[in-house]
């Protein structure tokens, strides 16, 4: 009975955590916003640099990926773009620390940087509109999805500035961090399947029902 209690209580909390996030007031999501960007922040400071590459591995991917989830789809992306605007107004904590109002176009790394915004809009959206997609298997595509476009928009840009071929792109930005990419989205999925509820907290209805 204890048991049942105690997961009664997981699910009630994890529905009501949800239900709050959509019903907060404009100012209260910028507030979960900023923190999403913090945690990416403090996610950046896990870095590893390749002697091979100018692209680091660090572990911003993770808190990425579920600032769509627990900010939702749109404020997920602000979370990322207050990321990106403390970053460049001076804030140390870009993996590859470079303060210009160019960075996003002028380091190999930036174009990693406007993947991070567009990605959160795909999984919350998602997220926040199918119960279907709440689901662990259902999340691990949409973060999979995710880091591919993170990939699609940091490879072009490194492309683009180092002047690379597409296979000295793939060797360079792409190729190296599948693995360890494809570990972090597997670790959001498993986080976010277990707080997301399996129940509407929006009047959300799946397309078979």
């Amino acid at each position: 009975m204890q048991e049942i209690a105690i997961m009664d209580r997981y699910f009630k909390t994890r529905y009501i955590f949800f239900k709050w996030r959509y019903n907060l007031t404009l100012v209260n999501k910028l507030g979960l916003a900023f923190t999403m960007a913090f945690l990416t922040g403090l996610m950046a400071q896990i870095r590893i640099y390749l002697p091979f590459s100018p692209v680091p591995i660090t572990g911003q991917v993770f808190a990425v990926l579920l600032s769509g989830v627990i900010c939702g789809g749109v404020f997920g992306s602000i979370s990322q773009l207050i990321y990106i605007s403390l970053g460049i107004a001076g804030l140390p904590w870009f993996a590859a620390f470079s303060p210009s109002s160019g960075y996003l176009f002028t380091s190999p790394t930036g174009g990693y940087l406007i993947g991070f915004v567009i990605a959160p809009i795909l999984v919350g959206r998602y997220t926040d509109r199918y119960i279907s997609a709440r689901s662990f298997f259902s999340q691990i595509k949409l973060m999979m999805l995710g880091v591919g476009i993170i990939y699609i928009s940091g490879a072009t840009v490194l492309a683009l500035v180092m002047r690379f071929n597409l296979w000295q792109t793939l060797l360079k930005g792409v190729i190296p961090f599948v693995l360890i990419d494809l570990m972090k989205a597997t670790l959001a999925a498993l986080a976010s399947s277990a707080i997301l509820p399996r129940t509407s907290y929006n009047g959300e209805i799946d397309k078979n029902k």
